[in-house]
């Protein structure tokens, strides 16, 4: 009696508790973490920069030290006496930037060149966006067929292109002319005429990469989407407007700044179409105003002053641009 006592005494007392009162075990809770960020996350910070360390350091020597090269060369004297070592070459600060802007033929050049791409943009974007709209309705080989004829003309090279257009028109053999019955009508000696010349060719090989990629973009649109609006009335542009170019907007976005940059610096088209910049020079725009003031004149810090102008113009309409996407609610 006394053992059982005893063994009784000695034994702890159990607190009931849910378990005991044939509740499932509840698990404790786990703190989270000091980070906001997954643990994973944050031993997997580098891993990303690592896959990249290649490409990035593949453009840090094709893209940040000509840049370099031309942010500094635009601040020196640096002309043909310079180059042969005739000359010292000599520190100008501001200078050759002071010049360029007080130079009225740069202003009007860059006047030019903000009208012409904008002009090259709005025509690619608006040919590109059309047609891909068309191969979503036609069937199957039309569609072929116009991919094909597209993407001939996107990989037709530049210079190749615009030898082939100024052939198409030439005032004495090509078929244009014979077809609008413009007889001997010189489309390069008016200003207006050799920009439009060049505004045609520009947009024919331009084009292909906005209609593929809005097509890529299209296609992965759910079909029901098109569907109702078809069902609600709705036409072609009204679908459009609507409900396809909301849906499509980052991929129009990343479109729009490539058409800008690459028509703000074309250069071939206008040098080749144009006979380097037309007659008393009406067609430069800025990238073979700058390769005549380089190459042409020996002029090499003008030239790089220009090429900066360009960079710095390029990146600030692409940062408003995405700055005013922001504001509106998008998501770049």
């Amino acid at each position: 009696m006394s053992v059982a006592t005893d063994g009784a005494k000695s034994r702890p007392r159990r607190t009931p508790g849910r378990a005991d009162a044939g509740g499932p075990p509840r698990a404790r809770p786990t703190r989270p973490a000091r980070s906001g960020r997954p643990a994973g996350a944050r031993r997997g910070g580098w891993t990303p920069w690592l896959y990249l360390a290649p490409a990035l350091v593949v453009l840090a020597g094709l893209l940040v030290y000509p840049v370099y090269q031309l942010g500094l060369i635009s601040f020196l004297d640096y002309t043909q006496a310079q180059v042969s070592g005739g000359e010292p070459t000599s520190f100008q600060g501001f200078g050759n930037y002071a010049e360029l802007l007080s130079d009225p033929q740069f202003w009007n050049v860059l006047l030019a060149t903000v009208v012409f791409a904008a002009a090259c943009v709005l025509g690619t974007m608006t040919v590109g966006c059309a047609l891909a709209v068309l191969l979503t309705r036609v069937r199957a080989l039309p569609r072929l067929l116009l991919m094909l004829a597209a993407l001939g003309a996107w990989a037709t090279p530049a210079i190749t292109g615009s030898t082939v257009w100024v052939f198409l028109f030439d005032p004495d053999f090509g078929p244009v002319n014979r077809v609008l019955g413009l007889g001997d009508f010189a489309w390069t000696y008016g200003r207006l005429s050799a920009f439009a010349l060049v505004f045609f060719e520009v947009v024919w090989c331009s084009f292909p990469l906005v209609m593929v990629t809005t097509y890529a973009g299209i296609r992965a649109v759910p079909t029901e989407v098109v569907e109702a609006a078809t069902l609600d009335g709705a036409s072609v542009w009204r679908t459009w407007r609507s409900v396809l170019a909301p849906l499509l907007r980052p991929i129009l976005i990343v479109v729009t700044i490539q058409s800008i940059i690459w028509d703000f610096k074309v250069f071939t088209q206008i040098y080749v179409m144009t006979g380097g910049g037309g007659i008393a020079k009406q067609n430069l725009v800025l990238n073979v105003y700058a390769y005549q003031k380089a190459f042409a004149s020996s002029q090499y810090s003008l030239g790089s002053a220009i090429g900066v102008v360009m960079l710095l113009i390029l990146l600030s309409v692409t940062l408003l641009y995405l700055k005013l996407l922001r504001r509106n609610g998008e998501e770049i």
